[in-house]
Order: C-alpha cells, then structure tokens, then sequence
C-alpha cells in the first residue's frame, strides 16, 4: 500500500530526549509519530535525543505507526549530524524544520536512498515558505509532506490567534493547493490547549473541510478527538456508497440522487472517501 493510501489521521509529536516516550510511542493509537530532534528538545540534549531516536528508530516495533524524525535545520550544528545519523535507522520520513526554498529538500534527497524508503516531510511555519509553496512541493521525488507550523507562522506574521484562524487561512490554502498540486500529503499545525476538547474539535472540524489529511498532535489526550473527526462517520460511508451505486446504475455520465446532479467528480469524492474508510477500518 502506498503511504498516501495509508491513514493520516493523526501525526503526533514525541521529543526525542525522552526515553519513556519514545517507547510509549509504539503503544498509542496514533497513525505516525515525529520523533522531534528540534524544538521540543532543550540544547544541552542534543546529542542524546539524537542516539535515543537512532536506537529506537533502528529497533523498531512501532507496528502500523509510520515513523518520521524531524531534524535540527542543516544550519545549524547538529543538524547535519542529525541527518547522517538518522539515515542509518531507516525512518519513514525525515521531516526539514523551517524550509523556505526547494534548495534545501534537493541538498538532503542527495543523501538519501533513491528508491523512496525514506521520504521527505518539510514543515511550512514562515510566510516566506507559504509563497515558495509549489517549488517546495516539485522540488524532489522523494517529496510526501507539507507539515504546517502554524505557531511559528502566526508570530511571523505578527497576527493574534483567532478561533476562527483568519490571519492563518491564506498561507494554509496555499500550501494545500500547492500540495495537491503535487500530489503531496498536508497537515494542519497543533493545537496549543490540549485539554480544550472543544477548541480542538473545531478546528480540527475546520481543517477536515478545508482538505487536510490530518493533524499534528502535541498530547496523546488529542487523539480520540482527532480520529474522530478526520475518518469518515457511518452517514458519510452510506452516502458516498448511495452515490456512487446510482451513478453506476445510470449509466450515462450523470446521475440524479435525492434531487441532486451527480457527476464523475461526485463519484471521485466519494470513492476516495470510501478508500480512506476501508484503510482505516485495516488498521
């Protein structure tokens, strides 16, 4: 099965620098974890969250979890150790932190296998990187996933945080334009309260509509809630399903249903949406 057929629901931050974490990380009900080597990791722990994200990553045992280790940008002076380390235990994804310019993604797929067994996640947090979007996107093969960092954006935009995200919206539809485009996986950013059930279920609500495949987590509290709203509800199936059955039984290019005109697109929707629901159901 190809990663982009794979779940995606909830993509969930670990820092590398705890050991506990990162073996409770094959246990949760999570669709990938980000092993982070970045920020949620203090400068003196470095280089141990380094060789603990190594051993973990080469042990393996994280079952259905696909595995991605963000890195320290290569500016900096571990993030070229990071990358030459890492490499070595076979994640699904090194994940670029801060990438504004295809340059860098070409400069790290040199150094990786060619046959895709390692992809490259980039995150998007500057609103330099929303207008270089499409050449991010195309800039290697080896390319899978925009990862949205939307606290960085919002303080380099200088906006206040919104419920309803409007400072943010621009920048996130240009990256999953971009990203559809390129037939790349999108990720929304976190969400800060993670005991805000609420707060989370709306705007994860929001990134659903707006076409995300899913959303990246700080806590395993917001899991449930996530999971919840990226998969498809009983409704949604047995729609999808009723659309697709009355535009196979018209035969003719478009159907009616339910006083409604369905056509090819229609049926695309929905058989997308009954293909995630049968890869959710698998895992």
């Amino acid at each position: 099965m190809l990663s982009s057929d794979l779940p995606h629901r909830s993509v969930l931050y670990m820092p590398g620098s705890n050991a506990r974490a990162l073996e409770k990380a094959r246990t949760l009900d999570v669709d990938a974890v980000i092993l982070d080597l970045e920020d949620a990791v203090a400068p003196d722990q470095k280089d141990v969250a380094r060789d603990q994200v190594v051993v973990a990553v080469s042990a393996g045992g994280f079952g259905h979890r696909r595995v991605v280790v963000r890195i320290n940008g290569l500016e900096t002076a571990g993030g070229r150790a990071d990358l030459g380390a890492i490499i070595g235990g076979q994640p699904d994804a090194i994940l670029l932190p801060k990438v504004e310019k295809p340059d860098i993604i070409q400069e790290v797929a040199r150094f990786l296998p060619q046959d895709g067994s390692i992809r490259i996640w980039a995150m998007m947090e500057t609103p330099r990187a929303m207008l270089a979007a499409q050449d991010i996107a195309d800039a290697s093969p080896l390319m899978e996933a925009f990862v949205l960092g939307t606290n960085d954006l919002l303080k380099d935009m200088q906006a206040r945080f919104r419920p309803d995200r409007m400072a943010l919206l621009p920048g996130l539809s240009l990256c999953l334009m971009a990203a559809r485009a390129a037939g790349l996986l999108c990720f929304d950013g976190v969400y800060n309260s993670f005991k805000d059930d609420a707060g989370l279920r709306a705007e994860c609500e929001q990134g659903r509509d707006m076409g995300f495949d899913g959303k990246t987590l700080i806590h395993p509290a917001q899991v449930p809630v996530t999971h919840d709203v990226f998969s498809p509800s009983d409704h949604d199936i047995a729609a999808a399903k009723e659309l697709v059955s009355a535009f196979e039984e018209e035969g003719s290019g478009v159907a009616v249903l339910n006083g409604r005109i369905v056509e090819s697109l229609h049926v695309e929707a929905a058989q997308r949406l009954l293909a995630r629901a049968k890869a959710i159901a698998a895992r």
